[in-house]
């Protein structure tokens, strides 16, 4: 079962309302969010991410930013900070797509990101720079300039076909002018590299050792999607997130605090027809999770202790 079916001929403004723009609202009252794009290659992941060259054409992410900054501008009682940070996972290596000196050599000198986790289980990763963004065209050059670096071939399947999964990450802090409370949240707008059949691309050298790494950390991300369907069932306890660093970054995402929606892009090609069938059942299988969501704020406790000062010397007086 499919929340809905866009057809060929949507526009990017239709899949943005029908995909993106609950999240989003989700997002700016608290909520974690994630949106990926899961399909074959060629099928139109990063078109429907990132969009074409024209500005009519712009995908998901760059209406993102639109949306948000405009938001922030018309609820004037919300003070927000609004930072980015943009992974490529690259042959099962994370690297920071926004490093500017990675855009000047090669990825074998990149520096490689580290995950650690902390005490009360969240995961934290060394090397992942986080910009902040005053404006959409702050973020739209960012996401452009990580667009530029990261990991593109040619493929009998694709001329442009994209050789690493990436997560472009929004991470909002809103204050209300009002009161003391603080809420966060973050939103993954998540790009994955396009599953393929290696025998069927009859390709050779890193081209297929890129596509034995595309194809075996979504066949973990699938295990985790299997996995937590049978813990719903009651079958299963342990999930395993640590397989991949994909699946270990999205944890979250997949089986924890986040309003999370899949997007399958499908080949319409009657020799694609294996490929589609198994996009669809992946998507079904994510369809049946379900994720326990929650608003994420605290107190600022700078602020109580500036409004208990406040009040003590009108007292006093």
């Amino acid at each position: 079962m499919f929340t809905q079916v866009i057809p060929g001929e949507g526009t990017q403004e239709e899949v943005f309302k029908v995909v993106a723009q609950s999240v989003i609202e989700s997002c700016l009252n608290g909520y974690n969010g994630t949106i990926f794009a899961y399909g074959q290659t060629g099928s139109g992941k990063t078109y429907t991410m990132s969009g074409a060259e024209s500005w009519k054409l712009r995908g998901l992410i760059p209406r993102v930013f639109e949306y948000v900054f405009d938001e922030f501008e018309r609820r004037s009682e919300i003070e927000a900070n609004v930072y980015v940070s943009y992974l490529e996972i690259y042959n099962e290596c994370g690297y920071d797509l926004l490093y500017k000196k990675h855009a000047e050599t090669s990825i074998d000198k990149w520096n490689k990101i580290s995950l650690y986790e902390d005490d009360y289980g969240n995961i934290h990763m060394r090397n992942l720079s986080i910009h902040k963004c005053s404006s959409e065209d702050d973020a739209i050059d960012l996401l452009m300039m990580g667009n530029f670096i990261r990991q593109v071939s040619s493929t009998p399947m694709n001329m442009a076909s994209s050789r690493s999964h990436c997560v472009f990450t929004l991470a909002f802090e809103m204050r209300s002018r009002f009161t003391n409370i603080v809420r966060t949240s973050k939103l993954h707008l998540v790009d994955l590299a396009g599953s393929e059949r290696v025998f069927k691309k009859n390709s050779e050298g890193v081209i297929v050792e890129e596509a034995k790494y595309i194809n075996l950390s979504l066949s973990y991300l699938e295990q985790v999607i299997v996995a937590l369907n049978e813990k719903g069932r009651g079958t299963r306890i342990h999930i395993p997130y640590r397989n991949s660093l994909m699946t270990t970054i999205l944890r979250d995402s997949l089986g924890g605090n986040c309003k999370t929606v899949m997007v399958a892009t499908m080949s319409t090609e009657l020799e694609n027809l294996d490929e589609t069938l198994s996009t669809a059942r992946f998507a079904q299988r994510c369809a049946k999770l379900v994720n326990e969501i929650k608003v994420n704020q605290y107190v600022d406790l700078s602020v109580m202790v500036k409004q208990l000062s406040e009040e003590n010397s009108r007292l006093k007086m």
